[in-house]
């Protein structure tokens, strides 16, 4: 399978990067090239800027490759759902080089639906709203999706995956719940470049780990080094299509994600507009992509979370009795930074060990929580700043942390329990203030209409954290 845009048939070189970069010259990102060898088990992405002007055309290439599982291969990959889901996944992964220069129309020479341009929309102006208000560009985004109509939806005739779960997990708490709480439908895990941490998860789980590859562009560091435009893109949505791809790969049908309710509010309001750090882990995302994958890749594809009913408090009690992944897991970014690799797992001073340590001490207890961590984040007086940003409509982290809402849950629960750490003495007032007096009982109710839509996969969750809520605040 290739499909190559017109005139692409030969990649331009990459841009000298010892003049500046200037991201005014670039009018148009164009996908280029899309080749799958199904020997390899590798996809091969292709990207340009184009320039206005007398810049450099700037080309990029990402390889996308699914490694051999344990068993063999059972049967080739090529065909038309995958071809499907590798163009939607061209698409999503192409954010990562646009970003260096923002312009204002992306081209795509595949023919998409109308709804996929809407999904594909949404990725390039909501998926990148953080990375356009670190860099002082307008949010909404102004962008335009230039795609060949089609009529109808798109996924037609072709073999479909074989039936199955598959779990993708990152190494945090919340893909751990859901790989205890559906173990005995025996899923299969995902992670794309997992980090070892992740592999020691999956071998503590006992449960088989498939693995994917992605590999950026090598120069995509020399242009951000020489002036291009950095930041966030939504990483979620790029992995979850990876997954759908890897349906056709691997064989499975069904993808379970393990993302909470909270992850929908936004971290802050721009000039009116709503900037979300987590925009591909929200509920509008979710459902954007469920429909895509089943109407625009294949119909028996399921796509969703298992923990959308559920708050983070509500995930961290039912983590809190899964003690062997405890001394494992770890929900804090710097151990799995690209650019700045280290050996450690939490660094004891970002906003997502300080979420971390404020919705898991109310049921795990603040001694094993500070043993987790490495110190006690909630007895320092030097993190009360920190932790109040975690209730701030205006200050509220970019970060992966819950709703502003659940922390000042968090510390109620806290301060009801006696505890009196600096953290909970001094911001208890405001707690109290941010979450009101149902707050706790409220933000622990799972709302049941965000099940996944596999009622089986559903029940199993259910029962898995209503299980948690056992003994007094909670406790297990």
């Amino acid at each position: 399978m290739g499909l190559t845009a017109t005139g692409a048939g030969t990649m331009p070189a990459p841009m000298s990067t010892s003049r500046p970069f200037d991201p005014r010259a670039y009018q148009r990102f164009r996908l280029t090239r899309l080749d799958w060898d199904d020997a390899a088990r590798t996809a091969r992405l292709g990207y340009e800027l184009l320039p206005s002007g007398t810049a450099d055309r700037l080309a990029f290439e990402e390889v996308v490759s699914f490694e051999e599982p344990p068993g063999g291969w059972e049967e080739p990959a090529d065909g038309p759902g995958l071809a499907r889901a590798l163009t939607h996944l061209h698409v999503a992964a192409g954010t990562s080089y646009y970003k260096v220069a923002a312009p204002p129309v992306v081209e795509v020479p595949t023919a998409l639906s109308a709804e996929a341009r809407q999904v594909h929309h949404h990725l390039y102006d909501d998926g990148l709203r953080e990375f356009a208000v670190t860099n002082g560009l307008p949010v909404p985004r102004p962008v335009r999706i230039d795609a060949p109509g089609s009529s109808g939806p798109v996924a037609g005739p072709g073999a479909g995956p074989r039936a199955g779960l598959v779990v993708p997990v990152g190494g945090g708490k919340d893909s751990m719940v859901v790989v205890e709480a559906l173990r005995d439908l025996r899923p299969r895990l995902f992670a794309v470049d997992p980090h070892p941490l992740v592999v020691e998860l999956a071998g503590q789980a006992g449960l088989e780990l498939l693995v994917a590859h992605r590999r950026l562009d090598p120069s995509l560091a020399a242009v951000n080094r020489s002036g291009a435009l950095n930041g966030h893109v939504p990483v979620t949505a790029i992995v979850s299509l990876v997954a759908l791809a890897g349906a056709f790969v691997f064989g499975y049908d069904t993808v379970v994600m393990s993302v909470e309710r909270s992850a929908s509010e936004a971290t802050r309001t721009v000039d009116g507009t709503p900037v979300n750090h987590q925009y591909s882990k929200s509920l509008d995302f979710e459902r954007l992509l469920a429909s895509l994958a089943r109407t625009g890749i294949h119909p028996a594809l399921t796509y969703g979370s298992a923990l959308r009913p559920y708050s983070e408090l509500a995930i961290a009690r039912a983590f809190a009795g899964a003690s062997r992944y405890h001394r494992t897991f770890c929900s804090c970014n710097t151990a799995f930074r690209r650019d700045e690799p280290t050996g450690g797992r939490w660094c004891g001073s970002c906003p997502k060990c300080r979420f971390v340590a404020l919705v898991l001490a109310p049921f795990a207890g603040r001694d094993v929580v500070a043993g987790i961590i490495g110190r006690d984040l909630l007895d320092d007086p030097g993190e009360i700043a920190g932790f109040a940003e975690l209730l701030s409509p205006a200050d509220k982290p970019f970060e992966c942390v819950g709703e502003r809402r659940e922390s000042a849950a968090a510390i109620t629960l806290l301060a009801a329990s006696g505890d009196s750490s600096a953290v909970v003495r001094a911001l208890a007032g405001r707690a109290a203030a941010v979450a009101g007096d149902d707050a706790v009982a409220d933000v622990l109710t799972a709302d049941r209409s965000l099940d996944f839509p596999d009622a089986a996969v559903a029940e199993a969750v259910a029962r898995f954290i209503d299980g948690s809520a056992a003994g007094p605040g909670g406790r297990r």
